[in-house]
């Protein structure tokens, strides 16, 4: 299994990557500003989701609405539970996320 969506897309620098076509979270690339429209591919197709939250590289948004207790989805696999809801291109982090041990949350 590859990077779902890299390097340079339509002319423009990636600003955040998508790994795995399950996922329901992106990953900034570089530090991001609430207010900023970043460029993903998500669900086949190329989606500009508009940033409700500064988000610092490497962390993560949401690229849909998600409801409290959702699973989040990155590599393809869940890798923890939203506490709250948590909406469309809004920070992803221990805030509104909790981990739990692998296999424990399909």
């Amino acid at each position: 299994m590859g990077i779902y969506q890299t390097g340079i897309q339509m002319g423009r620098t990636t600003q955040a990557i998508v790994i795995n076509e399950r996922d329901n979270v992106a990953t900034a690339l570089k530090g991001l500003s609430a207010g900023a429209e970043v460029s993903v591919e998500f669900q086949g197709r190329l989606q500009e989701i508009t940033l409700l939250s500064d988000i610092p590289m490497g962390h993560k948004f949401t690229l849909k609405d998600l409801d409290e207790g959702e699973a989040i989805i990155k590599y393809g696999e869940p890798i923890g539970r939203s506490t709250a809801r948590i909406a469309r291109g809004e920070h992803v982090h221990v805030h509104n996320v909790v981990s739990q041990p692998r296999g424990e949350l399909r």
